[in-house]
């Protein structure tokens, strides 16, 4: 699977135009959004809208789809090189249904709404689809569903597929993933671990994660420093760049078997 890609998942922006990658990035708008000076990025990158931590804090998006927008044109303009950008998507996890008093379906059809309202306000940003979901069908459904939206996934760049990463069982999603790759749809996993990878990869266009980030803390902390080098303080350990392009390293081979 030689084309795949992986993005490291980072809340350091900097990294875009500060760091030697080896691999592209994956930034948060709630991390880039802070910085009233941005810079041009080195490598390629993609957005995350943030989804996760403001529908965890907030039961809702406070952010407005004319705000994310906003962020994302000053981002195309004054960082460039970004590959693609998340819409405003509701994740499936039953946590996350608790936190918004809401179900499957719904979810569903609100993140097909913010897409297309998304696509209405800024037509040629390169923000993409997502598909969401708990159990394997639901995905089919969600796909079929955009179809009722205008919506043709087959011509997307990238179609996301969300609320995968935090699941402990994946019954049936590897046969979800082959069939919406075999229907034409070139897939995105978001947050897929390496076990996620090794599973799911050949369905994949690409993943992300920051999954390096807890390992290394971890491992750091019992003054084990995966990258080589000690630091005088082992918390550092999950911001290490040296870690997280090596732990990319790894994710590609997996790919790629």
């Amino acid at each position: 699977m030689t084309d795949f890609v992986f993005y490291v998942g980072t809340n350091k922006p900097y990294w875009l135009w500060s760091k030697q990658n080896r691999h592209p990035l994956f930034v948060s708008v709630r991390s880039l959004k802070k910085y009233k000076k941005l810079q041009t990025a080195k490598i390629a990158w993609c957005c995350d809208s943030g989804g996760f931590t403001e529908l965890s804090m907030f039961g809702k998006y406070v952010t407005t789809p004319v705000e994310y927008v906003d962020h994302l044109l000053r981002f195309e303009s004054e960082i460039g090189s970004m590959v693609w950008a998340s819409p405003q998507d509701l994740m499936c996890e039953p946590s996350m249904l608790q936190k918004t008093k809401q179900n499957v379906k719904k979810h569903q059809e609100l993140t097909c709404k913010n897409f297309c309202e998304l696509k209405e306000l800024a037509p040629n940003l390169p923000i993409i689809p997502v598909l969401q979901g708990w159990l394997p069908n639901d995905y089919i459904y969600h796909a079929e569903l955009y179809k009722t939206y205008g919506v043709n996934l087959q011509r997307q760049q990238t179609v996301g597929v969300g609320s995968v990463c935090r699941r402990s069982k994946v019954d049936g999603m590897k046969t979800t993933f082959e069939q919406l790759s075999n229907d034409g749809l070139k897939l995105h996993g978001f947050g897929l671990k390496k076990d996620g990878v090794s599973l799911f990869g050949k369905s994949l266009k690409s993943s992300d994660s920051m999954a390096w980030s807890f390992t290394a803390r971890f491992a750091g902390l019992k003054n084990n420093y995966l990258c080589g080098v000690k630091h005088n303080n082992a918390k550092s350990c999950a911001d290490c760049h040296d870690w997280a392009m090596l732990w990319a390293d790894d994710v590609l081979r997996l790919a790629a078997i």
